[in-house]
């Protein structure tokens, strides 16, 4: 008879053999309903093969559903597994399924990856992970603070480029939102080229424009790659005092 304690043993503990085997099954899994929903998207499939790949994620589905309630049984604080990250990833991957949604997030079960990384222990890795956990909350104000004076900066440049655009191009710069687009790529500095100002007044105002758009892409860059640093200095010094109280 199988007790709560052999599922949370197979479930969350891949150092024994049966854990193992559980998670190299999970991800095989994974990678085979990834291939599978690529397949999907090929033109002129035969019926018969379409058929293998619609019965092929139901049974998929059906398998990681069954995977997530043993998780949530077994989990020592259910309410944390269900908003962690891969709970939530475990979550939409088959939630789109069940309920028939038109959004189609299967594409995300992607991150599901992550699990190797500890199925292999690859400890560096996971260090790795955790430089960018406690990168993101030392940056978390500045990012959100930049992020709102990049949507000011966007409707800023939206409505600037439709004062001078809209009467010479009233079918490209219809509005403040159909101006939108335009904004958005020159201030990330894409510039797709399907529209573009013509006036002399637009010209100079994409220039200026321009110029800031540098910034929307640098200052993420900058902060990030310091937080990073710092990131690497706490664990270590974390690491330092453990060794030490060792």
């Amino acid at each position: 008879m199988i007790t709560y304690n052999n599922l949370k043993e197979v479930i969350e503990n891949n150092t024994s053999k049966t854990g193992k085997l559980f998670d190299i099954f999970i991800q095989s899994l994974i990678i085979l309903s990834l291939i599978s929903f690529s397949l999907e998207t090929l033109p002129d499939l035969s019926e018969t093969f379409v058929s293998f790949l619609f019965y092929f994620e139901t049974i998929t589905v059906f398998i990681f559903l069954i995977e997530y309630l043993l998780r949530f049984y077994v989990a020592s604080n259910k309410l944390k597994y269900v908003f962690s990250f891969y709970g939530i990833i475990d979550l939409l991957a088959i939630l789109p399924y069940l309920l028939g949604s038109f959004i189609d997030l299967r594409f995300i079960r992607i991150f599901r990856i992550f699990r190797i990384l500890r199925a292999l222990k690859l400890i560096r890795y996971n260090y790795a992970l955790q430089r960018f956990s406690i990168a993101f909350k030392l940056i978390k104000e500045e990012l959100i603070l930049f992020l709102g004076v990049t949507f000011i900066l966007i409707y800023i440049t939206s409505a600037g480029i439709y004062f001078f655009e809209n009467e010479t191009q009233p079918e490209a710069f219809k509005s403040i939102f159909h101006s939108a687009w335009w904004a958005v790529a020159t201030l990330t500095t894409v510039g797709y080229g399907d529209i573009y100002p013509i006036t002399v007044g637009g010209k100079l105002f994409t220039f200026l424009i321009l110029i800031f758009g540098l910034g929307i892409v640098t200052v993420p860059a900058g902060l990030f790659a310091s937080s990073l640093s710092k990131a690497r200095e706490i664990l270590e010094k974390r690491d330092n005092n453990y060794k030490k109280d060792i």
